[in-house]
């Protein structure tokens, strides 16, 4: 695909949502006010759910069905934050009709459905990518400067937490029995993700402890342990019935970087910490939204064949880890991965 960004500066990919989940109202004015996207359909099983949300966005169409959407040839790409188990069939069905898709994360239940799903966008000749936002957020290529650097020094360990509670909201989607509920799921991945990117490199092995409730679908609601990179640990905790936590801290012989508000990426709480010693330094990483920066991430693969940050290679990876992580919580032993 040639790179024609100076004669058609004017394009913009036009993107469909398929489903009204909260997490739409972060998602969409963010697509909206990207620099390359436009929304211009939502769809949902309820007609007036998705004419209220066509209302509330400024959507200029509301469909009934996702097949609907699916159809309408003035979509390129959509945005699919439907529950996790029905990532796998509705991506399939997306890339078979020809669009783009950003996923929300986790992508799939398994790496063997990651695989698959990227092997149909490959063959129809479309982006699929993950919905990892918080990695979007230029702070983190900011920390790997610093970890390459060896300003801190070798890397001895990594901390990372993810919690919230939502013990007592059992209307929510995780909750519901469906597969792919669970603390790991919704919120570890993020872990698991965060720790292979600033290692840049796959775990050894995993062994994770689990609290399960039979009261929310059987579900892991929290979930700790350690991945093993080598002889690098990272000590990982998620949950859905604990005090909020989400941050990220690395180790390293002489120093050690804290990012607070490490995966929601809260305005206000967008720098990082370097300890050094007694002191320490805090440099702020202004950014755009980074929903808005994840939305070109993919119009850019879309529309001038970049290599996008998340590809589905990257998911099946992911779900390596996280398949290997409930063998061992539901299994009580340390997991060796291949």
């Amino acid at each position: 695909m040639t790179d024609d960004r100076e004669t058609s500066a004017h394009r913009r990919l036009r993107w469909g949502v398929l489903g009204t989940a909260g997490i739409n109202d972060a998602v969409v004015p963010a697509i909206q006010a990207s620099e390359l996207g436009e929304v211009t359909a939502i769809a949902s099983r309820s007609p007036a759910k998705a004419e209220e949300h066509a209302r509330r966005f400024g959507i200029p169409t509301a469909y009934e069905g996702y097949e609907v959407l699916l159809a309408d040839p003035d979509v390129d790409a959509v945005y699919l934050p439907l529950p996790n188990h029905l990532h796998h069939p509705w991506v399939l069905r997306a890339v078979a009709a020809g669009k783009h898709v950003l996923c929300e994360k986790p992508m799939a239940l398994t790496a063997d459905q990651a695989g698959e799903m990227r092997a149909a966008a490959d063959s129809a000749g479309v982006v699929l990518t993950e919905g990892f936002m918080y990695g979007h957020h230029p702070r983190y290529d900011r920390v790997r400067e610093i970890l390459r650097s060896g300003e801190i020094g070798p890397i001895r360990s990594i901390s990372t937490s993810f919690t919230f509670d939502a013990g007592d909201e059992t209307g929510l989607t995780a909750f519901a029995g469906n597969p792919g509920g669970g603390a790991l799921y919704d919120v570890g991945c993020y872990l698991l993700h965060v720790s292979r990117h600033l290692l840049e490199r796959e775990p050894d092995a995993v062994t994770i402890a689990a609290q399960w409730s039979s009261a929310h679908g059987d579900i892991d609601m929290l979930s700790a342990g350690m991945l093993e990179f080598g002889d690098v640990p990272v000590l990982i905790r998620c949950g859905m019935w604990a005090a909020d936590q989400d941050v990220v801290e690395v180790i390293g012989r002489h120093g050690r970087i804290v990012l607070p508000s490490a995966f929601f990426c809260a305005e206000g709480a967008d720098g990082i910490e370097i300890h050094l010693g007694d002191e320490v330094r805090t440099e702020v990483i202004a950014a755009p939204n980074h929903y808005s920066v994840q939305a070109d991430d993919l119009a850019r693969a879309a529309l001038y064949g970049d290599s996008p940050r998340y590809p589905g290679s990257d998911a099946a990876a992911n779900l390596t880890v996280l398949q290997a992580c409930l063998v061992s919580a539901r299994e009580q032993r340390r997991v060796e991965l291949g």
